[in-house]
């Protein structure tokens, strides 16, 4: 069924919340020593709101919230989490606050306010302040910090051997000995399970009785297990390209995550072969990308980005087809792939893969995914490549590498949910890295309180693709009208 029309916004008289002028927040990167960690007040103080400082796009406020380090002992050390918001542009329209969850894990809820605020339809905007933070760990919120130079040594997830096995768990095991140091006593509280009640207190310093939330990719995980912890503190809930935290086994994960990447580039074979707009029609699409794999693994293929250094198959695969496939940009990956084609052979050199994020040990913190030694790791390879036969070493393979050894303190479990009200689930049929069968999965655990909005089109993220969606999240979001089980639009023209 296709949805149809707008509902009239409601409007609701604005529910005033004294806040006075604070300081700016500032929003630290790069390397940084261990922060000291001071005393705060309570969490559930009024935040005090300032200009960002941003000359480019003004308007935007941003604030401090002090929270406990590890939430098991609310009394012990804090650290001051980064928030920002936009007042809703229609005072008198206003519903109240709607805080975003930031996917990555790794990106920035600040800057998307400050600098991305477009991300969020007129209507969105019109009824809410749009508020949101950056987690634990990110940007301005006791980012992780680590040595460049011990990062810059991260070995290839491409093992050959028992031997490369052992050094990767001996690099992890120094990696996250340096990063913890570096960081502080946050390093090993980073896990969503401490975001859901970061995101609580959130809640209550900005005044609000229920949470109005609208994750996205990683940010579903977190309004997932809020939901889970706080039911009856729910207002309405948006999870967008949907995770689904519950896939059991480290192969499962692995699976999922390289078909939702291989329907992507099937997706895109498909347009290019029927379409007129093609750069590469006419040719074999797969044969030329084999040939273009073929010259980066042997380090002749140049890297667009950089010019005169090689271009690594791991990046090629996730950095630029990877990218295309999540903005759905069907004709900018064919013209990129065809002047790639086009292009001459460097010389045979050295590649190097582009880093992960620093924010790698929240997804660590979050995810069990063992292996037991290389013959497992091998067969874990062979079962993506037999998955994606065109896109070898995808990203999962690189973050299960890069969390052998590592502790999990918030493992994959089914969601257990009594009491909240009707939560919203969507996704793009075609999503490549939060696959479908992932939103159907979360949807079924919520049981009569997930309702899966389906956008029948391409790419990571869907709220505002086309009327239709942005129509229905719209009128969920502002009125609590819940689209009929079932739901879908079509997907927009590329």
């Amino acid at each position: 069924m296709l949805f149809r029309g707008r509902s009239t916004l409601r409007r609701i008289t604005a529910r005033g919340t004294a806040m006075a002028a604070g300081a700016v927040m500032a929003v630290t990167t790069g390397l940084a020593a261990a922060p000291v960690v001071q005393a705060a007040p309570s969490a559930t103080e009024p935040l005090r709101w300032a200009p960002c400082g941003s000359e480019t796009k003004p308007g935007a406020e941003c604030a401090t919230l002090s929270v406990p380090v590890d939430w098991a002992r609310p009394d012990g050390p804090e650290l001051d989490l980064a928030v920002a918001r936009r007042q809703a542009t229609e005072p008198g329209a206003r519903v109240g606050s709607m805080v975003f969850g930031p996917g990555g894990p790794g990106d920035s809820g600040v800057q998307m306010v400050v600098g991305n605020i477009g991300r969020f339809s007129p209507e969105v905007r019109r009824g809410f302040d749009i508020v949101s933070f950056d987690p634990r760990g990110v940007g301005g919120s006791n980012p992780v910090a680590c040595s460049g130079d011990l990062l810059a040594e991260r070995p290839s997830p491409e093992l050959r051997s028992q031997a490369d096995f052992d050094a990767t768990m001996a690099y992890n095991k120094r990696l996250r000995a340096d990063c913890r140091a570096r960081t502080g006593p946050v390093f090993d509280h980073l896990d969503t399970a401490q975001t859901v009640r970061d995101l609580d207190a959130l809640r209550a310093a900005l005044g609000e009785r229920k949470l109005t939330f609208h994750g996205s990719s990683y940010g579903t995980l977190l309004g997932a297990q809020y939901a889970e912890t706080y039911p009856r503190r729910v207002r309405a809930m948006v999870l967008e390209s949907v995770m689904d935290h519950s896939v059991p086994t480290t192969r499962d994960f692995l699976r999922s995550g390289a078909a939702a990447a291989e329907d992507s580039f099937r997706e895109f074979v498909k347009w290019c072969d029927g379409a007129a707009g093609c750069a590469l029609g006419g040719r074999d699409v797969r044969a030329v990308w084999q040939g273009l794999l073929d010259r980066a693994g042997r380090g002749e293929l140049e890297n667009p980005a950089e010019p005169g250094t090689a271009l690594s198959s791991s990046d090629l695969v996730n950095r630029i087809a990877f990218r295309r496939f999540y903005s759905a940009d069907h004709a900018g990956f064919a013209k990129e792939i065809a002047r790639m084609h086009a292009s001459e052979p460097l010389p045979p050199s050295p590649t190097s893969m582009a880093p992960l994020p620093l924010a790698t040990p929240v997804f660590c913190s979050d995810w069990r995914l063992p292996v037991r030694d290389y013959q497992e790791y091998a067969s874990l390879v062979s079962l993506m490549n037999r998955t994606a036969p065109d896109l070898p070493y995808l990203l999962p393979m690189h973050m299960v590498a890069a969390c052998l050894g590592a502790p999990t303190a918030n493992p994959q479990h089914r969601l257990h949910v009594h009491g909240a009200p009707p939560i919203l689930l969507s996704n793009a049929l075609h999503d490549p890295a939060t696959g479908y069968p992932w939103a159907v999965s979360v949807a079924r655990q919520l049981g009569r309180g997930g309702v899966l909005l389906t956008y029948e089109g391409h790419g990571h993220g869907s709220v505002t693709s086309g009327p239709c969606m942005e129509d229905a999240v719209d009128s969920y979001l502002t009125d609590l009208a819940v689209p009929p089980r079932g739901t879908s639009c079509p997907a927009v023209p590329f």
